[in-house]
Formats: structure tokens, sequence, C-alpha cells
């Protein structure tokens, strides 16, 4: 049953901000602030269903599976937007976070009418979705018909299936795997979801991968360490994180690097562990590119035998 839209979180009326338009303009920008502090706040009330999603996003590409990302709108910019930030941050392949956004690239530049209430296109969109992907909607109002399309077209395909909205009693919100229900409120303007929700939208995306990479071992401690030198700008930039992961000297960090083929995770284990880099390279392997887990597997006695 499809909710009214006058019966939405986000398009109800905010009792804050009745008078925003006679305020002078610094006010206006306090009251706005003022709305946004509830952001965070609203965030970290979903953070176990958030982790539910992540910890199923792991598994997923431990396996050779993808993580796809459906939206319309802000939604769907943001989602592009997550999806693209990670190869370049982290060294994954272009195909393991798909976004698909209502309209296709037309519609980030400029509004495309009625994609978004267009179940069957988005079902169409899902159709590259396989048995064990996860499917990721992103809808402020939790009921955005390219949305619940592609979702449950990929349920059907076997895909583990996420919702994202800014109604936390969205219906549609029972028919997925797990309902991350944000709990923003009205908007500063009526109806306006590029405002709140989509800031929650954009924390939640960004702990979500984040989260995702970090436990796929894409960082040493809080350092990028999954990029390769591919040009003059990134070398000096991954010699720098290997001189402040090991603090040796740029000199032996440079040369680490060159004999690691450009991939720093292994020229960090290598100078972590003192050993080449083609041994470092074959630990990494066997850990799953975790260059703890590589440390923790060059330090044991039970080495050979974990490299078995």
């Amino acid at each position: 049953m499809m909710v009214p839209l006058s019966d939405l979180p986000t398009e109800q009326r905010n009792p804050r901000t009745l008078d925003v338009d006679t305020m002078p303009t610094i006010e206006v920008l306090r009251l706005i602030n003022a709305e946004d502090e509830r952001v965070a706040a609203a965030v970290a009330e979903v953070l176990p269903q958030v982790a539910l999603v992540v910890d199923q996003a792991v598994a997923t590409l431990r396996r050779g599976g993808r993580v796809h990302y459906f939206g319309a709108g802000t939604s769907g910019r943001l989602a592009v937007l997550d999806a693209a930030e990670l190869p370049p941050t982290y060294g994954i392949d272009l195909g393991l976070f798909i976004a698909h956004n209502a309209g296709g690239l037309g519609a980030l530049y400029q509004s495309v009418e009625n994609v978004e209430d267009d179940a069957m296109l988005g079902a169409g969109d899902a159709g590259s979705v396989h048995p064990g992907d996860v499917a990721f909607g992103v809808a402020a109002s939790g009921r955005t018909p390219y949305v619940v399309g592609a979702l449950r077209t990929a349920k059907e395909a076997g895909a583990f299936t996420a919702l994202l909205s800014a109604n936390p009693v969205a219906p549609f919100g029972s028919e997925v795997d797990v309902h991350i229900g944000l709990a923003t409120g009205p908007e500063v303007i009526s109806g306006s979801t590029r405002m709140k929700a989509g800031t929650a939208t954009k924390l939640v995306l960004n702990a979500f991968s984040t989260t995702v990479m970090i436990r796929m071992g894409r960082t040493y401690s809080n350092l990028m360490v999954s990029v390769n030198a591919l040009n003059g700008k990134l070398r000096r930039r991954l010699v720098r994180i290997l001189t402040e992961a090991t603090d040796l000297d740029p000199s032996a960090c440079e040369e680490a690097l060159a004999e690691a083929g450009g991939d720093t995770r292994v020229a960090l284990v290598a100078l972590l562990c003192e050993v080449p880099a083609d041994r470092a390279a074959l630990v990494l392997d066997a850990a799953g590119g975790s260059v703890r887990e590589s440390i923790h597997l060059l330090r044991t006695p039970w080495e050979d035998q974990a490299l078995a």
C-alpha cells in the first residue's frame, strides 16, 4: 500500500521554521544549522542496522559478489558519488560497488521526469543483480517506485536487500532484510529532502562503505594503503603514507614501493616485517589482502603451515 505523500515525515511542516522567510540572513543560517545538528543523532540510532548491512556486504564481497545501490533524485546522486569514490580511495575493482540511478547518467545533472515513479525501470536495472549480491536501496520516502521495483526484483533473484530511508515506518521496510529508517523529521523547507534527509543519507553511506573497506583490509591503521602508484603525485603520497606507517626514511620507502611494483600494501608488509616484496605479496594473498593479518602470519611460528 502506497503511503500518501502528505503523510511522510519529511513532508510535514517543521514547527521550528514557520517564520524562516521573515528572518535575517544570519538567523536563517543558524536555524538551518540547528536542524542539521539533529542529523548525527538520527544516524546514531540506526547504527545497529547499518552494521548488519556492512557485515553482509563484507561476506558478499569476500565470496566474489557485488554491492548494488539503487536510488533516484538526491538519494541516487549520493549513491553514485559513494560508489564512484571507492576505487580511487581504496583501490578496489570498478565492478564491486555498482550504483543504479533512475534515469541514468543524464539524471545526475538535471531532473528527468517520471523515472523515479517507474517501478519497471527499477526492476529492469536490477536485472544485473546475482544471487548472493547485496541490493541497497536509497529513498528518503521509503516508497519510491523505482527503488521498490529494483529491490523486489533483487530479492526474487536471491540477493540480500536493504533500504535506507528517512521514514522509519515505511511499509516497504518490512519487505527487505534490513530497513535503516532515519528519524530526521520534517525539513527546514517542507519536502526538501536534499537537506537533513540527504545529509543523513550521505553520513550513512560514508560510514557504510568506509567500514566495509576497513573490514576488507583495505586500510592499515587509519591510512589508505590500497591505492597503487599510477603517477608521480600518487607515488609521493604513498611514500608519505609508508613513511608515516613505518617511521622509516622516505628514500627507503620509495625503494620498497618500487620493488613492490607500486603496490602499497606489499611495500608496507615488506618494510614492517623485513621480508622481500615477493614474500610479502604471497602472504598478502593468503591473508586476503589484509596488512594486519599478513603481519600476524609472518610473525607467528606457524607461518608456513598457515600459508600451505
